[in-house]
């Protein structure tokens, strides 16, 4: 073993919104923690997403038919879901689970878990934010889903029957009240879908917020700091490894969102997680700007509104960890936000891509290795990191201190796969 150089009673790898959250909630439990990310803390997928805090969008991407879908748009790389063609065993494995969860029985599993996980974040979001006086532009004002068409409206009218039998609300927009309710949408389209338990918040201030919040409370939160290796003895893990340097724990949490899987098969655990890149633009507030978040249906992609700005969001490319930004990913943002905004974006836009990391059934990886007991996973929240993260950090707080949990830990085993 290397001499050890430094020691943490619980290391967390990876300072995403994630892990920057499990490293507050568990120093308000009175650890000593320290945070490696490989990166700058807080700069991959949690930087610039839409900020979106949905129980609205509990319903997983696993749906009866959804397999034909990605099938039929493979040839269009300006699609939703694009797949980019390449012989890859691994994603054809994770692909081919992902088929098999496209079903009826799977999807209302799915949706049971991520709904509970997301509710709780979104209630402990108004906690987080008067406890630690976030400045983050966070408001509780709702989501709007937008129609451009009768058979868009008609097709999304199971989605918000399911969500209501989980208890998400919703109510039915005609074109005249939409309008009425929010006149930066262009008055050529068709209904609306208000979803008024929904909040947003600008998840690049988040980020900043948490590690400033962390660093205050005694966490050490290092950027470019790349784990090489965990180290384990006698069935628990002892310490990881970052280049040269050695650092002992107690505990480790593993919060490294598309970077896990190979950290994972040193915990004994094959992390079925797959880079889905998503696009984002943000430019300064346009003067016609909607006053709530939108998601535009057929355009697949979400617009939120802050004071500082307007961020469009959306698409999902399968290509491995390639950062590429793709003109025609960029141009469908664009595109379908002229479909449905007066005015789609503000000055001085910047574009982004970011991987989320995607799990078969839609469901984060939550819980201990059967392996080494004192090592927690964290990681596979996909698109929905900021949403679950308040309720992630509490759940991982309630397993490393054998707490009642919050909510039903067993959807999110990380051994569920095998």
């Amino acid at each position: 073993m290397p001499p050890v150089a430094e020691r943490a009673e619980v290391v967390v790898v990876g300072g995403g919104v994630i892990g920057l959250a499990v490293a507050l909630e568990l120093s308000a439990a009175g650890r000593s923690v320290r945070v490696m990310e490989r990166a700058q803390p807080g700069s991959g997928a949690s930087h610039g997403n839409g900020g979106l805090l949905t129980p609205s969008h509990s319903l997983p991407l696993t749906q009866p038919g959804m397999v034909r879908r990605v099938l039929g748009w493979m040839l269009r790389d300006d699609a939703p879901i694009y797949v980019r063609s390449r012989f890859d065993l691994g994603f054809l494995s994770w692909g081919l689970r992902f088929a098999r969860h496209c079903n009826a029985g799977a999807m209302q599993n799915a949706l049971r878990g991520r709904a509970a996980l997301l509710e709780l974040s979104r209630s402990l979001f108004d906690v987080w934010v008067e406890r630690l006086s976030l400045a983050i532009e966070y408001e509780t004002v709702g989501l709007m889903e937008v129609y451009a068409t009768e058979q868009g409206r008609d097709q999304a009218q199971d989605a918000h029957a399911l969500l209501a039998e989980h208890g998400i609300r919703s109510e039915a927009f005609t074109r005249a009240a939409l309008l009425q309710r929010e006149p930066a949408l262009r008055d050529d389209l068709c209904a609306g879908q208000w979803y008024p338990s929904d909040a947003h918040l600008r998840p690049d201030t988040l980020v900043n917020e948490l590690v400033r919040c962390a660093r205050a409370s005694g966490v050490r939160v290092d950027g470019d700091t790349l784990v090489t290796g965990i180290d384990t003895e006698r069935g628990r893990v002892s310490g990881v490894r970052a280049g040269q340097e050695f650092v002992s724990c107690d505990q480790l949490v593993l919060c490294a969102g598309a970077w896990s899987p190979p950290l994972g098969r040193a915990l004994g655990l094959k992390l079925p997680i797959q880079p889905g890149k998503g696009y984002s633009i943000t430019s300064a507030r346009p003067s016609i700007c909607p006053s709530v978040p939108l998601l535009l249906k057929e355009a697949n992609m979400a617009v939120t509104p802050w004071a500082s700005g307007l961020r469009l969001g959306g698409t999902m490319e399968f290509d491995g960890l390639d950062s590429t930004l793709r003109r025609s990913r960029l141009d469908a943002l664009r595109s379908g936000a002229a479909r449905f905004l007066q005015q789609p974006l503000g000055e001085d836009p910047v574009e982004w891509c970011g991987f989320r990391p995607m799990t078969p059934d839609e469901l984060p990886l939550i819980g201990p290795s059967p392996s080494f007991p004192n090592a927690i996973i964290a990681t596979g929240h996909g698109m929905m990191g900021v949403s679950m993260a308040t309720g992630t950090a509490q759940l991982v707080r309630e397993i490393l201190t054998d707490a009642p949990p919050s909510v039903d830990p067993a959807p999110y085993a990380p051994q569920r796969f095998g």
